[in-house]
């Protein structure tokens, strides 16, 4: 394992020293968008604030619930130099244990044995050059901590806690609200109730702190996208984003999205269906990536997912079968050639909509990823529940379908 924990320090090392000795290392504008954003409280002005010093082309607003910055301000009183390197190595400890919980809900208790810790070491000092984790670490941004509280809520069976965590996070940043639905897959009901009355309380609490700020975002500025980002940018990797690049106009929430959410649901719970009953790490990323499809914003740094589905098709139950490696070896090409950071030099700007037909279908990679991962748990699952597994596969354990489960048995993950 002691080469393991080498090959993780020296990644650590590389990465401090790109943030540490590049012109642009420390410009870690959403960090700074945390933390002087949150200060505009103290001034009675926090969604008027705007962070320009690194990007005068898109004034970066605080887009976040009021919430969050509560929960931010008292990072304003540290150097910000300190806080940006102590934040990186943060995240990436982060990283690790997304990893190991990953790992967890896959093969159970036994991934707390040595073997185990060393494989997460060596996908932890690999996945921090995946191009979630290295837009994550560039702009300093708190995905890795929202996934990581996540699969907490997940492995845990404490059902205030697990509803408790899913409802905060969710009132710092509201994409982790999707974890409901694994909740409701589940049939976690006293999880999934109690995710909102926690989400509620942050609301509430926002609203007596701050006022007419706290109300603000709920009345005015709630579901703004615009606001967010330029929906168009091929950072955004979302089904809105994909869609208005193919079309070379915004496509808005019109029937042309709506379609292709119905049709990404309807996958989504089709693979669902196709999942054991006690997969985990499978039921959450098809809830997961479901979010990010449909979220009107998803930048190339929200999927930090991948890491997990990663994990998924090399150690999960559809593993023994080529299809998985074949899909797992493309996602991971993807991820660490990043595929949307070299479309981005071809765009003219971040406003952009339109561009060639070849840029806006490759613009749509991480969509079509999540996609075929779906189309993969269909299809390997009834290749694993054949009499004959079919060319390419030796016949798995079987599966039973999460929906054939009247009772499902407890997450046995503590």
């Amino acid at each position: 394992m002691l080469w393991c924990a080498a090959l993780l320090v020296i990644s650590v090392a590389a990465r401090l020293a790109w943030t540490l000795f590049t012109p642009n290392g420390m410009n870690l504008v959403d960090l700074h968008v945390y933390v002087d954003g949150s200060a505009a409280l103290l001034q009675g002005d926090l969604y008027n604030f705007t962070f320009s010093r690194y990007t005068p082309d898109f004034p970066l607003p605080f887009t976040y619930p009021p919430f969050a910055a509560l929960v931010f301000l008292p990072l304003h009183v540290l150097p910000f130099e300190v806080l940006g390197v102590v934040w990186q190595l943060l995240t990436v400890a982060a990283l690790f244990f997304v990893v190991r919980i990953a790992f967890e809900l896959v093969v159970g208790p036994d991934a707390r044995t040595r073997p185990w810790t060393a494989r997460a070491l060596v996908w932890t000092a690999v996945g921090i050059w995946t191009e979630p984790l290295r837009t994550t670490l560039d702009y300093g941004q708190i995905n890795v901590f929202l996934v990581l509280g996540v699969m907490v809520a997940v492995r845990s069976t404490r059902w205030w806690w697990s509803g408790a965590l899913v409802g905060i996070l969710a009132g710092i940043k509201l994409t982790p609200a999707i974890t409901g639905l694994y909740f409701l897959a589940r049939r976690r009901w006293r999880e999934a109730i109690f995710s909102a009355v926690a989400f509620g309380a942050t609301v509430l609490i926002s609203v007596l702190v701050l006022g007419e700020q706290g109300r603000m975002y709920f009345t005015t500025l709630f579901g703004d996208a615009d606001r967010i980002g330029p929906v168009g940018s091929v950072w955004n990797q979302s089904l809105r984003g994909a869609l208005s690049r193919i079309a070379g106009e915004d496509v808005g929430t019109g029937l042309v999205w709506v379609v292709a959410v119905a049709v990404c649901a309807a996958l989504a719970f089709a693979a669902w269906r196709s999942l054991g009953k006690d997969d985990l790490l499978g039921t959450l990323l098809v809830v997961q990536l479901l979010g990010l499809l449909v979220s009107p914003i998803s930048w190339a740094h929200h999927w930090v997912w991948v890491i997990p589905m990663l994990i998924w098709l090399v150690y999960g139950p559809l593993a023994h079968l080529a299809g998985s490696r074949v899909v797992a070896v493309v996602w991971g090409a993807v991820a660490l050639v990043g595929v949307p950071w070299i479309l981005s030099s071809a765009q003219d700007s971040i406003w952009t909509i339109e561009r060639p037909a070849p840029l806006a279908w490759l613009g749509a990679v991480y969509i079509v990823g999540a996609l075929v991962v779906y189309v993969w748990m269909i299809v390997g699952a009834r290749r694993v529940r054949a009499p004959d597994a079919g060319p390419g596969g030796v016949r798995g354990p079987a599966i039973e379908p999460a929906g054939r489960s009247d009772v499902p048995s407890p997450d046995p993950i503590r």
